[in-house]
């Protein structure tokens, strides 16, 4: 059963009727249609005019679909890599080799997981050295066999542990954007849920990066920013307004490229529609990148990356 957020309180209300009403549905049929109806327009209404804590809220959602749903129903003929060949296999982060409309590429991303076990097996989705060495293993794979590279993002950040910090956490997450920035290669970022710091820049300094529409994209958290702005968590909705992190902002300063757009009532309701609109959006993507020389690609997302710097 899909969890309701507090905004989404008369959608509940029409729903648990409607459950009720469904144990007889041939007799209730015209009061099913009516009620049915007032919830999809309550659907578009509340999600047309999501401010950026309830973006935040979306974003996190645990039932949001994650990048192994994706890679399942975007991708075929999939075969997963693991390992950095140095230390270890790091789970937070996942990849390998697959098709999608007969074009075999390369993808990347982060996994939180989507039960208790699987969420403790994948770090929550925050990698560590091992899994950003991974990435970077897995560009160098993708140069040589010259195949375009899909990365998915979705992470509140790497992983701030004390073991990570002790093998090098900010070399490797600048080492993989300095193989992204390199990378001579096609390269697809999509943002499917948060887009956290660093951990998220590690994998997303692509020659495109799209947003799903109630993504987020941040130097840090909105209760990260509360706690040191504020000294309170309390200050969190106002932190999410103050980072300007909704898929909408970051389209405007140019971080991003391109925003997809979500199904009424988000991705977590509507996961299979949401693969398509990605997958029809990556194929199309794939063939324009192809359209461009691989040195004319590598200037252009250099020179695109130190605009956005230069304008900070």
């Amino acid at each position: 059963m899909i969890k309701y957020f507090e905004f989404e309180n008369e959608i509940e209300k029409i729903e648990n009727i409607l459950g009720q009403l469904n144990n007889n549905k041939e007799l209730n049929l015209e009061k099913i249609k009516k009620l049915s109806k007032k919830r999809d327009e309550l659907y578009k209404k509340i999600y047309s005019n999501l401010d950026p804590w309830q973006k935040v809220q979306v974003s996190r959602h645990g039932e949001r679909p994650h990048t192994l749903d994706y890679v399942k129903n975007i991708f075929s003929d999939t075969i997963l890599l693991h390992g950095d060949k140095k230390y270890a296999d790091d789970n937070a982060i996942v990849g390998g080799l697959a098709k999608i409309d007969g074009n075999s590429v390369f993808f990347v991303g982060t996994e939180k997981g989507n039960t208790m076990e699987t969420r403790i097996k994948h770090n929550f989705g925050m990698a560590k050295p091992e899994g950003y060495r991974k990435v970077q293993r897995l560009i160098k794979l993708a140069e040589k066999f010259k195949l375009p590279l899909i990365s998915f993002v979705d992470t509140a950040g790497a992983f701030p542990g004390k073991d990570a910090e002790e093998r090098g956490q900010s070399e490797s997450i600048a080492s993989s954007i300095m193989h992204f920035l390199k990378s001579k290669i096609p390269t697809i970022s999509i943002i499917i849920g948060e887009g956290g710091s660093g951990g998220a820049i590690g994998i997303a300094t692509s020659d495109r990066v799209l947003m799903l529409e109630h993504s987020i994209y941040s130097v840090i958290s909105p209760e990260g920013c509360a706690s040191i702005l504020w000294r309170n968590t309390e200050f969190s909705q106002e932190a999410a307004k103050t980072l300007k992190l909704t898929s909408a902002d970051c389209k405007n300063f140019k971080i991003i490229d391109e925003i997809i757009p979500e199904p009424y009532g988000g991705a977590h309701r509507h996961p299979l529609k949401q693969a398509e609109l990605l997958k029809a959006k990556i194929i199309s993507l794939i063939k324009d990148l192809k359209q461009v020389s691989i040195k004319e690609l590598v200037q252009i997302r250099k020179k695109k990356y130190l605009n956005i710097t230069s304008d900070i």
